[in-house]
């Protein structure tokens, strides 16, 4: 098993190549992303009345349970607000026969409250391949619905929003990897799970960020097409023997972080404890005490406890974390997913009663993206 360890600070093996669409002259050709179309609920569920949302005495003692768990991230002042909704979603998920299975990076009430299954994006695709319920709730962006799907076919998907979206999967198209073949043939190509269904569909295998340098060395060949985070890209080069070809892709959440910032937190606080994704620049994992994928970060402070945290990924992490483990100071410099936000209480109930939006991925693009996502995931298993 993978252990990501404390970021080497010496450690700048370069990777050998950096692509984006001009670069192989195809910018100007490059067509539009598709419109996802909006898709009517089955007919054979039906659109179901909205229940009452008020506040009352039997809302309060039935999600007095679930407000323990968030009381220290969630005012008394907001809980009258969320509660009608999350004692209303928990009810609809057992009608419905669904399951919520929601990312790190999902709010509080979201997290804690509502969803069945929580974690990274390598758990929630485990998790996923292993679903019972026919309907499966997504609360993240829109690939990870579409890897939801792809591993269960058969399912109901909804996604409660499906302009969530991401700027990764966004930055590259399955086109793309067919013209990196072309420009390295024989060279086999590793792609981030954060990529649509047909980027997955052309490459040989998927990885998370928990598992990336496993995966590249699990393919046994001396040169590697690693996409499309160019930052993680980056790491996984200090880390492996194996020489990666990167994709000009970035997190917009964590690009945006800088050495700089981090270098003046601990100069407020030498003591300050700080942990950072590998989405994350190479200045800004150098200046880290530890560097790791959101289940390893997870991880390394339940295991120690600091007092004072600084985290560098995004928001609601933290505040995840600080619901669990109120002892734990989190200095928040706070890069909010615009896109993870889309997904709210009020959606993810529309989502319950309408059965919207369906997440649909085509079947012969499904077929060969699935043999990328479950090769990753046999790989662990």
């Amino acid at each position: 098993m993978l252990t990501l360890s404390i970021y080497e600070k010496e450690a700048s093996v370069p990777i050998i190549g950096l692509y984006a669409p001009e670069d192989l002259g195809t910018a100007t050709q490059r067509p539009a992303a598709p419109v996802r179309p909006e898709i009517d609920p089955p007919q054979r569920m039906g659109t179901l009345p909205t229940p009452s949302l008020e506040w009352t005495p039997e809302v309060e003692r039935n999600t007095a349970h679930l407000y323990a768990r968030v009381k220290h991230v969630i005012s008394p002042v907001e809980w009258p607000l969320m509660a009608p909704l999350v004692k209303a979603i928990n009810e609809l998920k057992r009608e419905r026969d669904a399951v919520i299975l929601a990312h790190n990076y999902q709010t509080p009430e979201i997290f804690h409250c509502v969803a069945d299954i929580v974690g990274d994006s390598l758990q929630l695709a485990i998790e996923a391949s292993r679903v019972k319920a026919g309907t499966i709730v997504q609360c993240g962006v829109h690939f990870m619905a579409e890897t939801s799907k792809i591993l269960n076919p058969e399912k109901t998907v909804l996604i409660p929003d499906s302009r969530a979206g991401c700027s990764l999967a966004s930055s590259i198209t399955g086109a793309d990897v067919r013209l990196l073949r072309q420009r390295f043939p024989g060279v086999p190509v590793v792609a981030y799970v954060n990529t649509s269904a047909d980027v997955k569909a052309e490459v040989d295998i998927c990885c998370t960020s928990s598992n990336a340098v496993e995966v590249v060395e699990s393919l046994g060949a001396p040169t590697v097409i690693f996409l499309p985070d160019q930052y993680l890209a980056r790491y996984v080069a200090s880390k492996t023997s194996v020489k990666i070809i990167a994709w000009k892709g970035a997190c917009e959440v964590h690009e945006r972080f800088t050495g700089d910032e981090l270098r003046a937190y601990r100069e407020a606080d030498p003591s300050v404890q700080i942990i950072a994704h590998p989405e994350c620049p190479p200045d800004v994992l150098a200046e880290a005490d530890f560097t790791g994928s959101t289940a390893h970060m997870i991880k390394w402070v339940r295991d120690r406890h600091p007092k004072r945290l600084v985290m560098i990924t995004e928001c609601s992490m933290a505040d995840n974390l600080r619901a669990e483990l109120p002892d734990v100071e989190m200095v928040q410099p706070c890069n909010l997913c615009p896109h993870m936000k889309r997904i709210t209480l009020p959606k993810i109930l529309e989502s319950l009663l309408s059965l919207r939006e369906e997440v649909t991925v085509d079947p012969a693009i499904a077929a060969r993206a699935r043999r990328s996502v479950e090769r990753m995931i046999n790989l662990r298993n």
